[in-house]
């Protein structure tokens, strides 16, 4: 139902007003004219105008004027037919372009939309078989790490080898010089002490100067035998002191070695993970740009769906 306020007729002599300037009657345009009145007032006197137009299109528009006024008025009402139509007909093919472009525009982002879904799946896939190598080359740095702390182990127990030999060596020339320090001191007390024999034997009488000759060759040839043995022992530990040290060289050059070689392993291991975590950042940047991309498109169709629901058709004229 009507509210009360805005009168049919009132609503009628805008619409006459409005066809008189070649314009379509409108809703809107009706209030303009009017100045007042509401839309849903307006619209249903407008839907009754229309059904009597309809029903009286055969007719005249006005049968009690003067012919001259009648003929007039008819040219009028003829000319405002027309020009009603052809704003209908340019409304409508306003309307069907405006359609047409939205709907054309809405399947573009639907085709972005699906291709950046599409995209974003790929990248998901290619992200999954990253993190798996990596995964990868993790477990294969942590058994390297493992590898490199037992090997680190037996270095160091290497070097505690090494310690105890450098010890049994030094021991063993302690003991060595200890040895020729006591020899020297023993062969100096038997001389000293053959010596001072030979001086008394020889103060006492000159009988016994071939005994005592006899009894010093026997010191000097014992002696020089002790010289003998002390330079045999001499030479054995020279001999065992020079293999220890070649040992103590041949482990120092392999524990270099394997240290050289677990050094490099180390550096590749850290430049493989370097790459691998370089990797992961571009494609988790790449993932996010993406993300992005697809919540603009997501917009930019909500935006263009919400600009498609908000054209205005015009009314219809029969």
């Amino acid at each position: 139902m009507a509210r009360s306020g805005v009168q049919y007729e009132d609503v009628h002599r805008a619409i006459h007003q409005l066809l008189q300037q070649g314009e379509a009657p409108a809703v809107q345009k009706i209030r303009e004219v009017l100045g007042t009145g509401s839309f849903t007032t307006i619209s249903e006197h407008l839907r009754q105008w229309k059904l009597e137009r309809a029903e009286n299109r055969d007719q005249a528009p006005i049968q009690a004027l003067p012919d001259t006024l009648q003929r007039l008025t008819y040219e009028l009402w003829q000319e405002a037919q027309e020009t009603a139509q052809q704003g209908l007909q340019r409304y409508r093919e306003e309307a069907d372009r405006r359609v047409a472009e939205s709907q054309q525009e809405a399947s573009n982002m639907r085709r972005q939309a699906e291709d950046a879904l599409q995209r974003e799946r790929a990248l998901t896939e290619h992200l999954g078989g990253v993190q798996r190598t990596l995964e990868e080359k993790s477990a294969a740095l942590a058994r390297e790490e493992a590898r490199l702390e037992s090997t680190t182990r037996t270095l160091q127990e290497v070097q505690v080898e090494n310690r105890r030999l450098k010890s049994l060596a030094a021991r063993l020339e302690k003991q060595n010089a200890e040895k020729q320090t006591k020899h020297r001191q023993a062969l100096e007390a038997l001389g000293n002490k053959y010596d001072a024999r030979m001086f008394q034997e020889e103060q006492r009488h000159e009988a016994a100067e071939a005994r005592l000759m006899t009894l010093l060759d026997g010191a000097r040839q014992e002696r020089q035998e002790a010289e003998k043995q002390h330079a045999r022992h001499q030479t054995q530990w020279e001999k065992r002191l020079e293999a220890l040290e070649a040992m103590l060289e041949e482990q120092r050059s392999a524990y270099q070695k394997e240290q050289a070689q677990q050094q490099k392993a180390l550096w590749s291991l850290q430049e493989q993970k370097r790459q691998l975590e370089d990797e992961r950042r571009r494609l988790e940047t790449r993932h996010l740009q993406k993300d992005t991309e697809l919540a603009r498109l997501n917009e930019e169709l909500k935006s263009a769906q919400a600009r498609l629901a908000r054209i205005p058709l015009p009314p219809l004229v029969y």
